[in-house]
């Protein structure tokens, strides 16, 4: 995206490109001040050693690791429980773990994906699946070593998977003796939507990890949480990777207030995502449109008509503020492809930052119809 044309004083920007951009509440940088530290890779930081033991009890499992990054969790998990090249892991092919991390599965541990093809819920048809699964070594195919579903779906607009759905898949995957791995980056928006506890989300998952750099607003880190074992094999794996970070307590501790300050309140984020779509829904526009049936969390997924108006195009309106314009406002959204975009809330966007977001797209989508219209390509809106 090219850089955002702003002039002028008094212009608003409103930041919606996604949640990873988040900066660290007052009370998060207070408790990092004073965090108590150590040798983290010694296992002597007693602040990290805290975050690992409650996020393990958060999600239903025996042991937890902190780690820089969910890219890292995800390739570190495949890596333990694909602990052989020429295997093969199954994944939508909308997850992140396959569109969105470089290949490192295939580079860095000879492992390669799958894909099957994800549903607009996020999901995957299970009898599919299982035709899918190469359980046993043979003389053609990979043996398949994971399963990797993602809760909440990044690319499918945000979307919670349903919690039957899970059930159903973990029976498949005991069936054939498959482990499951979830992509929890944002299960805590899963948790706070559907209000099941993490526990039971995660319940059949082998592995699980979620991120705290994201909705819960921390600089850095998630934690991938599974069987001692498993942690144990990760640990030298992170080590391997270069992801041991030593006096990290000071991270961890804003990790720790997190848990305790910043899940509950993913539900503003949530009401302001569907104020946003229910605005573009309401211009009736055949050109800009979004499904409000779809927006579940923080995130709302907005469709193009290309022919007529490419997703980059909108954004680049969103973005750009000129003197005249009615609204002095700069939106900045996140581009998917020339049919999608994506806003997505977080923490420090307020109630008046939404208000001033949907004039400014109120505006553009106005705009865009009244300009085809002049070139004789489409009917204004209704």
């Amino acid at each position: 995206m090219p850089q955002n044309n702003v002039s002028g004083k008094g212009v608003r920007i409103v930041d919606i490109r996604t949640d990873t951009i988040t900066k660290p509440t007052q009370a998060m940088r207070n408790v990092m001040a004073i965090a108590e530290v150590g040798d983290s890779v010694f296992g002597e930081d007693p602040t990290v050693d805290k975050l690992e033991r409650r996020c393990a009890d958060l999600l239903g499992k025996e042991d937890a690791i902190y780690l820089p990054s969910g890219t890292m969790c995800n390739l570190i998990a495949i890596m333990v429980h694909c602990n052989k090249r020429g295997v093969e892991f199954i994944a939508g092919d909308k997850s992140h773990s396959y569109l969105c991390e470089l290949g490192g599965a295939a580079v860095l541990a000879g492992v390669q994906c799958s894909q099957i093809h994800n549903k607009p819920d996020g999901t995957f048809c299970l009898e599919e699946l299982q035709r899918r699964i190469h359980p046993e070594v043979n003389l053609r195919s990979a043996t398949t070593g994971l399963i990797i579903i993602e809760n909440t779906h990044n690319l499918c607009g945000g979307k919670v998977l349903p919690l039957e759905w899970i059930d159903d898949l973990a029976k498949i995957a005991s069936k054939f003796k498959v482990p499951l791995h979830m992509d929890g980056a944002r299960i805590m928006n899963a948790v706070v939507q559907s209000k099941v506890p993490a526990k039971r989300i995660a319940r059949d998952m082998d592995s699980v990890f979620f991120c705290f750099s994201k909705g819960l607003g921390c600089p850095m880190g998630s934690v991938l949480c599974g069987t001692a074992s498993f942690v144990n094999e990760a640990r030298r794996l992170r080590k391997m990777l270069g992801g041991d970070v030593r006096q990290v307590g000071i991270i961890a501790a804003a990790c720790l207030l997190a848990l305790d300050e910043m899940i509950d309140r993913l539900q503003i984020d949530h009401d302001h995502a569907l104020q946003i779509a229910k605005a573009i829904d309401d211009m009736q526009s055949d050109i800009v449109r979004v499904d409000l049936s779809s927006v579940q969390t923080n995130m709302a997924l907005i469709t193009f008509d290309s022919k007529l108006v490419t997703a980059k195009e909108f954004l680049e309106k969103l973005a750009h503020v000129s003197p005249t314009d009615s609204v002095q406002v700069c939106v900045k959204g996140g581009f998917i492809n020339d049919e999608e975009a994506r806003f997505v809330l977080q923490w420090e966007v307020t109630d008046e930052d939404v208000s001033c977001a949907i004039e400014k797209v109120k505006m553009v989508i106005g705009q865009i119809h009244q300009d085809l219209k002049r070139r004789g390509k489409k009917r204004p809106l209704s």
